[in-house]
């Protein structure tokens, strides 16, 4: 029976002893700031700086002459875990070798159903896709959500192969 209180005290005590240890920790970080991140956000969005590891939404990198690296291969669309990607190809003819090859014609991205798990980033073989810093998407009407990503007009940077 002496066994089992002193037990029960025991467990008690070393309870109270982790608790007051973490909470030292605690208590000298907030006596001895370093670095204050809270951000007076909507007042700063002049001056307002994401951390780099932030992910905002998918974007497809175009180059200034409205080039971009993206094959077609739909490697980003099969590893995205809840269908965010559509990648719609169409065959076409290439100018050098005379083959028919794979384009993309649509590289649709639906925000409202993307959870920003950056898969679909890893995935890309040849880096056409990163994640953006961007994040007021708050809106009224849910399709304004789905974006087309390949700017009209666009094409594949010569050299990329798939």
């Amino acid at each position: 029976m002496f066994k089992s209180i002193y037990k029960y005290l025991s467990d008690i005590f070393n309870g109270v002893k982790t608790l007051l240890t973490g909470m030292k920790i605690t208590g000298y970080y907030f006596f001895h700031p370093k670095e204050i991140i809270t951000q007076q956000y909507p007042e700063n969005r002049e001056t307002l700086k994401m951390f780099d590891m932030f992910r905002g939404e998918v974007v497809l990198i175009h180059d200034e002459n409205n080039e971009h690296r993206c094959t077609g291969c739909s490697a980003c669309e099969i590893a995205c875990p809840n269908g965010t990607i559509e990648i719609i190809s169409d065959k076409a003819i290439d100018p050098e070798t005379g083959k028919s090859k794979k384009v993309i014609d649509k590289f649709v991205y639906h925000l409202q159903m993307c959870t920003m798990c950056n898969l679909c980033i890893l995935a890309c073989p040849t880096d056409a896709i990163k994640m953006a810093q961007t994040f007021e998407h708050a809106v009224y009407d849910r399709s304004t959500l789905t974006k087309v990503l390949n700017k009209p007009g666009s094409k594949i940077m010569a050299g990329v192969k798939e």
